[in-house]
Protein backbone atom coordinates (compact mmCIF):
# COMPACT_ATOMS: atom_id res chain seq x y z
CA UNK A 1 0.00 0.00 0.00
CA UNK A 2 2.53 2.62 -1.18
CA UNK A 3 0.17 5.58 -0.86
CA UNK A 4 0.23 5.37 2.98
CA UNK A 5 3.25 5.76 5.24
CA UNK A 6 3.98 2.96 7.67
CA UNK A 7 2.99 5.26 10.54
CA UNK A 8 -0.43 5.83 8.96
CA UNK A 9 -0.87 2.19 8.05
CA UNK A 10 0.11 0.74 11.42
CA UNK A 11 -1.53 3.28 13.74
CA UNK A 12 -4.45 1.50 15.48
CA UNK A 13 -7.89 2.79 14.55
CA UNK A 14 -10.10 3.57 17.56
CA UNK A 15 -13.05 1.32 18.37
CA UNK A 16 -16.58 2.50 17.68
CA UNK A 17 -19.34 2.93 20.27
CA UNK A 18 -22.99 2.75 19.23
CA UNK A 19 -25.07 5.85 19.99
CA UNK A 20 -28.80 6.41 19.71
CA UNK A 21 -30.34 9.72 18.60
CA UNK A 22 -33.76 10.52 20.09
CA UNK A 23 -36.30 12.11 17.71
CA UNK A 24 -40.08 12.52 17.81
CA UNK A 25 -41.56 9.02 17.43
CA UNK A 26 -45.07 9.92 16.22
CA UNK A 27 -46.08 7.54 13.40
CA UNK A 28 -48.83 5.38 11.93
CA UNK A 29 -49.03 1.74 12.97
CA UNK A 30 -48.14 -0.38 9.97
CA UNK A 31 -51.18 -2.63 10.40
CA UNK A 32 -53.46 0.39 10.14
CA UNK A 33 -51.98 1.87 6.95
CA UNK A 34 -54.41 0.18 4.48
CA UNK A 35 -57.42 1.48 6.40
CA UNK A 36 -55.92 4.98 6.53
CA UNK A 37 -55.49 4.94 2.74
CA UNK A 38 -59.04 3.67 2.20
CA UNK A 39 -60.35 6.34 4.53
CA UNK A 40 -58.52 9.06 2.59
CA UNK A 41 -59.85 7.86 -0.76
CA UNK A 42 -63.36 7.69 0.66
CA UNK A 43 -63.38 11.35 1.65
CA UNK A 44 -66.17 13.06 -0.27
CA UNK A 45 -63.82 15.46 -2.08
CA UNK A 46 -61.84 12.47 -3.36
CA UNK A 47 -64.56 9.87 -3.84
CA UNK A 48 -66.59 12.15 -6.13
CA UNK A 49 -63.61 12.46 -8.51
CA UNK A 50 -63.62 8.73 -9.29
CA UNK A 51 -66.34 7.46 -11.61
CA UNK A 52 -67.13 3.77 -12.30
CA UNK A 53 -65.24 2.45 -15.30
CA UNK A 54 -62.56 5.13 -15.22
CA UNK A 55 -59.05 4.07 -16.25
CA UNK A 56 -56.86 5.47 -13.46
CA UNK A 57 -53.09 5.78 -13.84
CA UNK A 58 -51.44 5.34 -10.42
CA UNK A 59 -48.01 6.94 -10.72
CA UNK A 60 -45.19 5.35 -8.70
CA UNK A 61 -41.57 6.48 -8.61
CA UNK A 62 -38.13 5.13 -7.71
CA UNK A 63 -37.88 6.40 -4.13
CA UNK A 64 -37.36 3.95 -1.27
CA UNK A 65 -40.50 4.98 0.61
CA UNK A 66 -41.36 3.08 3.76
CA UNK A 67 -44.37 0.78 3.27
CA UNK A 68 -44.56 1.84 -0.39
CA UNK A 69 -46.04 -1.42 -1.68
CA UNK A 70 -48.67 -1.45 1.08
CA UNK A 71 -49.69 2.14 0.31
CA UNK A 72 -49.82 1.55 -3.45
CA UNK A 73 -51.77 -1.68 -3.05
CA UNK A 74 -54.28 -0.02 -0.72
CA UNK A 75 -54.68 2.83 -3.22
CA UNK A 76 -55.31 0.35 -6.03
CA UNK A 77 -57.87 -1.63 -4.01
CA UNK A 78 -59.70 1.52 -2.89
CA UNK A 79 -59.94 2.68 -6.51
CA UNK A 80 -61.29 -0.73 -7.52
CA UNK A 81 -63.89 -0.53 -4.73
CA UNK A 82 -65.01 2.78 -6.25
CA UNK A 83 -65.50 1.04 -9.59
CA UNK A 84 -62.36 2.31 -11.31
CA UNK A 85 -59.88 0.33 -13.42
CA UNK A 86 -56.43 1.28 -12.07
CA UNK A 87 -53.07 0.56 -13.66
CA UNK A 88 -49.52 1.48 -12.60
CA UNK A 89 -47.35 3.93 -14.54
CA UNK A 90 -43.69 4.53 -13.75
CA UNK A 91 -42.93 8.12 -12.72
CA UNK A 92 -39.19 8.35 -12.22
CA UNK A 93 -37.77 10.68 -14.87
CA UNK A 94 -34.37 9.39 -16.00
CA UNK A 95 -34.03 6.73 -13.28
CA UNK A 96 -33.70 3.12 -14.32
CA UNK A 97 -31.47 4.38 -17.11
CA UNK A 98 -34.48 6.18 -18.57
CA UNK A 99 -35.60 2.93 -20.24
CA UNK A 100 -38.78 0.88 -20.08
CA UNK A 101 -36.89 -2.22 -18.92
CA UNK A 102 -34.87 -0.33 -16.32
CA UNK A 103 -37.91 1.34 -14.79
CA UNK A 104 -39.84 -1.93 -14.69
CA UNK A 105 -36.88 -3.45 -12.81
CA UNK A 106 -36.88 -0.58 -10.30
CA UNK A 107 -40.61 -1.03 -9.59
CA UNK A 108 -40.20 -4.79 -9.28
CA UNK A 109 -37.52 -4.15 -6.66
CA UNK A 110 -40.26 -2.65 -4.49
CA UNK A 111 -42.62 -5.56 -5.20
CA UNK A 112 -44.74 -3.51 -7.60
CA UNK A 113 -45.45 -6.02 -10.36
CA UNK A 114 -48.46 -7.12 -12.38
CA UNK A 115 -48.41 -10.46 -10.57
CA UNK A 116 -48.44 -8.90 -7.10
CA UNK A 117 -51.13 -6.29 -7.79
CA UNK A 118 -53.20 -8.02 -10.43
CA UNK A 119 -53.26 -4.92 -12.68
CA UNK A 120 -51.14 -3.73 -15.62
CA UNK A 121 -47.77 -2.08 -14.93
CA UNK A 122 -46.81 0.32 -17.73
CA UNK A 123 -43.25 1.64 -17.90
CA UNK A 124 -43.33 3.17 -21.37
CA UNK A 125 -41.18 6.30 -21.56
CA UNK A 126 -43.03 7.89 -24.51
CA UNK A 127 -44.20 11.46 -23.97
CA UNK A 128 -46.64 14.04 -25.30
CA UNK A 129 -46.04 17.80 -25.48
CA UNK A 130 -48.39 19.72 -23.18
CA UNK A 131 -47.16 23.24 -23.86
CA UNK A 132 -44.26 25.56 -23.13
CA UNK A 133 -43.07 27.50 -20.11
CA UNK A 134 -41.53 30.89 -21.01
CA UNK A 135 -37.89 30.95 -19.92
CA UNK A 136 -36.96 33.40 -17.19
CA UNK A 137 -34.72 36.35 -17.91
CA UNK A 138 -33.63 36.42 -14.27
CA UNK A 139 -34.27 34.57 -11.05
CA UNK A 140 -36.74 37.17 -9.80
CA UNK A 141 -39.31 36.76 -12.57
CA UNK A 142 -42.32 34.48 -12.24
CA UNK A 143 -44.18 33.48 -15.37
CA UNK A 144 -46.86 30.87 -15.87
CA UNK A 145 -46.72 28.70 -18.97
CA UNK A 146 -49.04 29.25 -21.85
CA UNK A 147 -51.55 26.58 -22.81
CA UNK A 148 -50.92 25.12 -26.24
CA UNK A 149 -52.99 21.94 -26.02
CA UNK A 150 -51.55 18.44 -25.79
CA UNK A 151 -50.24 16.95 -28.99
CA UNK A 152 -51.32 13.44 -29.92
CA UNK A 153 -47.85 12.36 -30.94
CA UNK A 154 -44.39 12.50 -29.41
CA UNK A 155 -42.95 15.74 -30.71
CA UNK A 156 -39.35 14.68 -31.39
CA UNK A 157 -39.60 16.22 -34.85
CA UNK A 158 -41.71 19.20 -33.85
CA UNK A 159 -40.58 22.72 -33.03
CA UNK A 160 -41.97 23.80 -29.64
CA UNK A 161 -41.82 27.49 -28.75
CA UNK A 162 -38.17 28.51 -29.33
CA UNK A 163 -38.49 31.11 -26.57
CA UNK A 164 -39.72 28.64 -23.95
CA UNK A 165 -39.11 25.31 -22.30
CA UNK A 166 -41.31 22.46 -23.58
CA UNK A 167 -43.30 20.48 -21.02
CA UNK A 168 -43.29 16.75 -21.74
CA UNK A 169 -45.66 14.33 -20.01
CA UNK A 170 -45.97 10.55 -19.90
CA UNK A 171 -48.11 9.31 -22.81
CA UNK A 172 -49.58 6.34 -20.91
CA UNK A 173 -50.66 8.53 -18.00
CA UNK A 174 -52.11 11.10 -20.38
CA UNK A 175 -54.29 8.40 -21.97
CA UNK A 176 -55.99 7.67 -18.63
CA UNK A 177 -59.25 9.19 -17.42
CA UNK A 178 -57.63 10.10 -14.12
CA UNK A 179 -54.03 10.34 -12.85
CA UNK A 180 -53.13 9.68 -9.21
CA UNK A 181 -49.47 10.33 -8.23
CA UNK A 182 -48.26 8.57 -5.06
CA UNK A 183 -45.16 10.07 -3.48
CA UNK A 184 -43.37 11.14 -0.31
CA UNK A 185 -43.18 14.82 0.63
CA UNK A 186 -39.75 15.86 1.91
CA UNK A 187 -36.95 18.37 1.58
CA UNK A 188 -35.24 18.18 -1.78
CA UNK A 189 -31.58 17.42 -2.29
CA UNK A 190 -30.86 20.07 -4.93
CA UNK A 191 -32.99 23.13 -4.20
CA UNK A 192 -34.94 24.94 -1.48
CA UNK A 193 -38.34 26.59 -1.61
CA UNK A 194 -41.97 26.16 -0.53
CA UNK A 195 -42.32 23.20 -2.91
CA UNK A 196 -39.60 20.58 -2.84
CA UNK A 197 -39.71 16.81 -3.33
CA UNK A 198 -43.24 15.47 -3.60
CA UNK A 199 -46.34 15.20 -5.75
CA UNK A 200 -45.74 18.31 -7.86
CA UNK A 201 -42.18 17.27 -8.63
CA UNK A 202 -43.43 13.80 -9.60
CA UNK A 203 -45.86 15.41 -12.06
CA UNK A 204 -43.14 17.62 -13.54
CA UNK A 205 -40.06 15.36 -13.56
CA UNK A 206 -41.18 11.83 -12.71
CA UNK A 207 -43.97 11.80 -15.30
CA UNK A 208 -41.86 13.84 -17.70
CA UNK A 209 -39.74 10.71 -18.21
CA UNK A 210 -36.16 11.11 -19.41
CA UNK A 211 -37.11 13.75 -21.96
CA UNK A 212 -39.07 15.96 -19.57
CA UNK A 213 -36.54 15.48 -16.78
CA UNK A 214 -33.73 16.70 -19.05
CA UNK A 215 -35.72 19.74 -20.18
CA UNK A 216 -36.58 20.86 -16.64
CA UNK A 217 -33.04 20.39 -15.34
CA UNK A 218 -31.79 23.01 -17.79
CA UNK A 219 -33.22 25.55 -15.35
CA UNK A 220 -31.06 27.02 -12.58
CA UNK A 221 -31.32 25.40 -9.11
CA UNK A 222 -31.82 28.89 -7.64
CA UNK A 223 -35.27 29.12 -9.27
CA UNK A 224 -36.14 25.43 -9.32
CA UNK A 225 -38.92 25.61 -6.73
CA UNK A 226 -40.66 28.27 -8.84
CA UNK A 227 -40.06 26.20 -11.98
CA UNK A 228 -41.71 23.18 -10.35
CA UNK A 229 -44.72 25.27 -9.32
CA UNK A 230 -45.12 26.90 -12.74
CA UNK A 231 -44.79 23.63 -14.61
CA UNK A 232 -47.07 21.74 -12.21
CA UNK A 233 -49.69 24.47 -12.67
CA UNK A 234 -49.65 23.92 -16.43
CA UNK A 235 -49.82 20.13 -16.02
CA UNK A 236 -52.74 20.38 -13.60
CA UNK A 237 -54.61 22.42 -16.21
CA UNK A 238 -53.81 20.17 -19.15
CA UNK A 239 -53.63 16.62 -17.72
CA UNK A 240 -56.46 14.70 -15.99
CA UNK A 241 -54.84 14.71 -12.53
CA UNK A 242 -57.53 13.82 -10.00
CA UNK A 243 -55.69 13.81 -6.70
CA UNK A 244 -52.39 12.82 -5.16
CA UNK A 245 -51.55 10.47 -2.30
CA UNK A 246 -49.04 12.32 -0.12
CA UNK A 247 -46.81 10.40 2.28
CA UNK A 248 -44.87 11.91 5.17
CA UNK A 249 -42.23 10.07 7.20
CA UNK A 250 -40.68 10.74 10.60
CA UNK A 251 -37.00 10.81 11.49
CA UNK A 252 -37.00 7.04 12.06
CA UNK A 253 -38.06 6.27 8.46
CA UNK A 254 -41.58 5.38 9.65
CA UNK A 255 -44.81 6.43 7.96
CA UNK A 256 -46.02 9.55 9.75
CA UNK A 257 -49.01 10.65 7.70
CA UNK A 258 -50.90 9.75 4.51
CA UNK A 259 -53.22 12.23 2.88
CA UNK A 260 -55.20 12.24 -0.37
CA UNK A 261 -55.07 15.79 -1.78
CA UNK A 262 -57.40 16.85 -4.64
CA UNK A 263 -55.77 18.48 -7.66
CA UNK A 264 -57.69 21.71 -7.07
CA UNK A 265 -55.61 22.46 -3.96
CA UNK A 266 -52.60 20.24 -4.56
CA UNK A 267 -49.97 22.98 -4.80
CA UNK A 268 -50.98 24.94 -1.72
CA UNK A 269 -51.53 21.88 0.46
CA UNK A 270 -48.21 20.39 -0.59
CA UNK A 271 -46.45 23.56 0.61
CA UNK A 272 -48.01 23.02 4.04
CA UNK A 273 -47.04 19.33 4.06
CA UNK A 274 -43.47 20.26 3.12
CA UNK A 275 -43.22 22.41 6.25
CA UNK A 276 -44.48 19.52 8.37
CA UNK A 277 -41.98 17.16 6.72
CA UNK A 278 -39.09 19.47 7.56
CA UNK A 279 -40.00 19.38 11.26
CA UNK A 280 -39.63 15.58 11.24
CA UNK A 281 -36.36 15.31 9.29
CA UNK A 282 -33.49 13.42 10.94
CA UNK A 283 -30.01 14.93 11.27
CA UNK A 284 -26.66 14.21 12.93
CA UNK A 285 -26.77 15.92 16.32
CA UNK A 286 -23.03 15.90 17.08
CA UNK A 287 -21.22 19.24 16.62
CA UNK A 288 -18.09 18.08 14.80
CA UNK A 289 -15.91 15.24 13.53
CA UNK A 290 -12.76 14.71 11.52
CA UNK A 291 -14.24 12.06 9.24
CA UNK A 292 -17.78 10.87 8.56
CA UNK A 293 -18.22 7.36 7.16
CA UNK A 294 -21.44 6.68 5.23
CA UNK A 295 -22.00 2.98 4.76
CA UNK A 296 -24.56 3.27 1.92
CA UNK A 297 -25.85 5.63 -0.72
CA UNK A 298 -28.57 4.79 -3.25
CA UNK A 299 -31.56 5.96 -5.25
CA UNK A 300 -33.82 4.25 -2.70
CA UNK A 301 -32.30 6.51 -0.03
CA UNK A 302 -32.43 9.79 -1.92
CA UNK A 303 -32.65 11.08 -5.47
CA UNK A 304 -29.10 12.39 -5.05
CA UNK A 305 -27.91 9.10 -3.55
CA UNK A 306 -27.76 10.72 -0.13
CA UNK A 307 -29.42 13.76 1.41
CA UNK A 308 -27.12 16.81 1.20
CA UNK A 309 -29.08 18.39 4.05
CA UNK A 310 -27.56 15.69 6.29
CA UNK A 311 -23.96 15.69 5.03
CA UNK A 312 -23.66 19.23 3.65
CA UNK A 313 -22.25 18.35 0.23
CA UNK A 314 -23.92 19.16 -3.07
CA UNK A 315 -23.07 20.46 -6.53
CA UNK A 316 -26.42 22.26 -6.67
CA UNK A 317 -27.75 23.01 -3.19
CA UNK A 318 -26.24 26.17 -1.71
CA UNK A 319 -28.31 26.44 1.48
CA UNK A 320 -28.60 23.58 3.96
CA UNK A 321 -31.56 23.90 6.32
CA UNK A 322 -30.59 21.28 8.92
CA UNK A 323 -27.72 21.12 11.41
CA UNK A 324 -24.59 19.56 9.87
CA UNK A 325 -21.51 18.63 11.94
CA UNK A 326 -18.31 20.43 11.03
CA UNK A 327 -16.02 17.83 9.45
CA UNK A 328 -13.20 17.47 6.92
CA UNK A 329 -13.47 14.20 4.99
CA UNK A 330 -16.27 11.92 3.80
CA UNK A 331 -15.95 8.15 3.17
CA UNK A 332 -18.36 5.84 1.32
CA UNK A 333 -18.39 2.08 1.94
CA UNK A 334 -21.13 0.57 -0.23
CA UNK A 335 -24.05 1.03 -2.65
CA UNK A 336 -27.58 -0.25 -1.94
CA UNK A 337 -28.84 -3.18 -4.04
CA UNK A 338 -32.03 -1.25 -4.89
CA UNK A 339 -29.93 1.34 -6.73
CA UNK A 340 -29.22 -1.20 -9.48
CA UNK A 341 -25.76 0.30 -9.90
CA UNK A 342 -26.86 3.94 -10.14
CA UNK A 343 -24.28 5.47 -7.80
CA UNK A 344 -25.25 9.10 -8.40
CA UNK A 345 -23.73 11.19 -5.59
CA UNK A 346 -20.56 9.12 -5.40
CA UNK A 347 -18.52 12.03 -6.75
CA UNK A 348 -19.16 14.10 -3.62
CA UNK A 349 -17.21 11.68 -1.40
CA UNK A 350 -13.47 11.95 -0.79
CA UNK A 351 -12.71 8.23 -0.60
CA UNK A 352 -14.72 5.16 -1.67
CA UNK A 353 -14.15 1.42 -1.43
CA UNK A 354 -13.54 -1.04 -4.25
CA UNK A 355 -16.93 -2.55 -3.38
CA UNK A 356 -18.63 0.69 -4.43
CA UNK A 357 -16.60 0.93 -7.62
CA UNK A 358 -17.39 -2.66 -8.63
CA UNK A 359 -21.14 -2.12 -8.23
CA UNK A 360 -21.38 1.02 -10.36
CA UNK A 361 -23.49 0.82 -13.50
CA UNK A 362 -21.93 3.82 -15.21
CA UNK A 363 -24.46 3.91 -18.03
CA UNK A 364 -27.37 4.24 -15.59
CA UNK A 365 -25.47 6.69 -13.39
CA UNK A 366 -24.34 8.86 -16.30
CA UNK A 367 -27.88 8.97 -17.75
CA UNK A 368 -29.09 10.30 -14.40
CA UNK A 369 -26.20 12.79 -14.05
CA UNK A 370 -26.53 14.14 -17.58
CA UNK A 371 -30.32 14.49 -17.31
CA UNK A 372 -29.92 16.38 -14.02
CA UNK A 373 -26.98 18.45 -15.29
CA UNK A 374 -24.80 17.35 -12.35
CA UNK A 375 -21.81 15.57 -13.87
CA UNK A 376 -19.63 15.96 -10.78
CA UNK A 377 -22.05 13.74 -8.86
CA UNK A 378 -21.02 10.86 -11.14
CA UNK A 379 -17.24 11.37 -10.84
CA UNK A 380 -15.17 8.53 -9.37
CA UNK A 381 -13.22 9.53 -6.22
CA UNK A 382 -10.07 8.00 -4.74
CA UNK A 383 -10.81 4.26 -4.56
CA UNK A 384 -9.20 1.84 -2.07
CA UNK A 385 -9.74 -1.80 -1.18
CA UNK A 386 -11.90 -1.60 1.96
CA UNK A 387 -13.50 0.67 4.57
CA UNK A 388 -10.60 0.50 7.00
CA UNK A 389 -8.17 1.67 4.34
CA UNK A 390 -10.61 4.37 3.24
CA UNK A 391 -10.77 5.70 6.80
CA UNK A 392 -6.97 5.72 7.05
CA UNK A 393 -6.67 7.66 3.79
CA UNK A 394 -9.36 10.13 4.89
CA UNK A 395 -7.62 10.72 8.23
CA UNK A 396 -4.28 11.18 6.46
CA UNK A 397 -5.87 13.98 4.42
CA UNK A 398 -7.28 15.81 7.46
CA UNK A 399 -5.40 18.80 8.83
CA UNK A 400 -4.90 19.83 12.45
CA UNK A 401 -6.42 16.73 14.07
CA UNK A 402 -5.39 14.52 16.97
CA UNK A 403 -4.17 11.53 14.96
CA UNK A 404 -3.91 9.31 18.04
CA UNK A 405 -7.52 10.02 19.03
CA UNK A 406 -9.47 11.00 15.89
CA UNK A 407 -13.14 11.95 15.82
CA UNK A 408 -15.01 9.63 13.47
CA UNK A 409 -18.77 9.27 12.97
CA UNK A 410 -20.16 6.30 11.06
CA UNK A 411 -23.77 6.26 9.80
CA UNK A 412 -25.74 3.62 7.90
CA UNK A 413 -27.10 6.18 5.42
CA UNK A 414 -28.82 9.58 5.48
CA UNK A 415 -32.29 8.01 5.76
CA UNK A 416 -31.55 5.92 8.86
CA UNK A 417 -30.05 8.08 11.61
CA UNK A 418 -31.49 6.64 14.81
CA UNK A 419 -28.18 4.91 15.44
CA UNK A 420 -24.66 6.23 14.88
CA UNK A 421 -21.24 4.84 15.70
CA UNK A 422 -18.63 7.18 17.18
CA UNK A 423 -15.04 6.92 18.33
CA UNK A 424 -14.02 7.65 21.96
CA UNK A 425 -13.03 11.26 21.19
CA UNK A 426 -16.73 12.06 20.64
CA UNK A 427 -18.18 10.40 23.74
CA UNK A 428 -18.02 13.58 25.84
CA UNK A 429 -20.19 15.33 23.27
CA UNK A 430 -22.62 12.42 23.44
CA UNK A 431 -22.83 12.55 27.24
CA UNK A 432 -23.53 16.30 27.22
CA UNK A 433 -26.50 16.06 24.87
CA UNK A 434 -29.78 14.73 26.39
CA UNK A 435 -30.97 13.78 22.88
CA UNK A 436 -28.12 11.24 22.61
CA UNK A 437 -27.60 8.04 24.53
CA UNK A 438 -24.89 5.38 24.50
CA UNK A 439 -26.24 1.97 23.57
Amino acid sequence: MPFLLDSDLNRPLPAFTRVRQLFDREHLEVSGIPSVVRGELNKEEIRTLVKPGMRVAVAVGSRGIKNLFMIVEATVRALQELGAKPFIVSAMGSHGGGTEEGQREVLAGYGITEEALGIPVVTSVDTVHLGDIPRRKNAGESQLGREDGAEEKDADGSQPCPEGRPVWFDRAAMSADLIVPVNRIKLHTDFVGPLQSGLCKMLVIGLGNHKGCSAVHEESPEIFADVIEETASLILKKAPVGFGVAILENAYDQTLQIEAVPAARLIEREKELCRIAKEHMPFIMLPEADVIVCQYIGKDISGAGFDPNILGRSTLLKTFVLHIPKYQRLVLSDLTPASHGNGIGVGLFDVITQRVFDKLDRESMYANAIACNCLLDASIPCTVEDEETAIRVALKCCRGIDRENPKIIRIQDTLHLEYLEVTPALLEDVKKDPRLEIV
